[in-house]
């Protein structure tokens, strides 16, 4: 059998899909010929578009349930169906664990777990409806899979939210299928609040085995993959995407095979 990344006919939701990593994902899906419809706080100042194909905006907090509903319904009313949840929102500032206020801890907790378990959870329930189910892609992180120093809950967030993916992919199976990508270092507008300047990118992304941080269609692009019938049987899956990875500290302390 042949397929295509060709989503013509389907609606997708992207939370936070007006800016960073998530505009590259709803401009890749929209590439594809799907319907989006995006989430945030608040309306980024151009909506994502594609040879004339332009994503519906929602304004929601998506750790309020209430607000999830109105994407929801949103997304709905564009053709009755909702194919493909990306749960992209997400994020945390550089913060020491000891020096983090208890109430910032919650709330990265919530916008990076919590949020995407409610949101799969409304999307599930229409989906199991629907004669051909649908899919859901949580954006994770390998901090969930290494120290997150600075980013500790955020950290353990993505960690829950891999195993979230777990779980989720058996109880709704086989209807709908759940997996997640563990991002590494991706190059976005923000990037320099973790990295610093240019110099520190390219340091940083000198570290990488490839060469260079992801870039926000690296990450589009295994969503579609993950989203299209070409991974049909991956479900319950956290394929990481981190460039080849980071290189063993005790290489450059060593001092034997120099």
């Amino acid at each position: 059998m042949t397929y295509s990344l060709d989503f013509t006919g389907k609606t997708v939701i992207v939370t936070g899909g007006g800016k960073g990593v998530g505009r590259g994902i709803t401009e890749a899906f929209l590439r594809a010929g799907a319907e989006v419809v995006i989430c945030g706080r608040r309306e980024p100042e151009s909506l994502p578009e594609v040879e004339g194909k332009v994503a519906r905006f929602v304004a929601a907090d998506v750790r309020e349930v209430e607000q999830i509903d109105a994407v929801i319904e949103a997304a709905l009313a564009v053709n009755g169906r909702l194919d493909v949840l990306v749960n992209n929102a997400g994020g945390a500032p550089f913060v020491l664990a000891a020096d983090a206020k208890p109430s910032l801890h919650e709330k990265i907790i919530a916008l990076n777990l919590t949020a995407p378990l409610h949101f799969s959870q409304k999307a599930n329930a229409v989906m199991q409806r629907q004669a051909e189910g649908g899919t859901i892609v949580n954006v994770a992180s390998v901090s969930g899979t290494r120290p997150s120093p600075g980013t500790a809950a955020y950290g353990a967030a993505k960690a829950g939210l891999m195993n979230l993916t777990r779980s989720l992919a058996v109880e709704w199976a086989p209807k709908v299928r759940v997996n997640a990508i563990a991002a590494g270092m991706i190059l976005t507008e923000q990037a320099h609040l973790h990295y610093g300047g240019d110099d520190g990118i390219a340091a940083v992304s000198a570290t990488v085995p490839l060469g260079r941080m992801a870039l926000p269609e690296d990450v589009a692009h295994l969503c579609l993959f993950l989203a299209s019938p070409l991974s049909s049987y991956v479900s319950g899956a956290s394929l990481v995407m981190d460039g080849g990875g980071e290189r063993p500290a005790f290489l450059s302390a060593a001092t034997a095979n120099k």
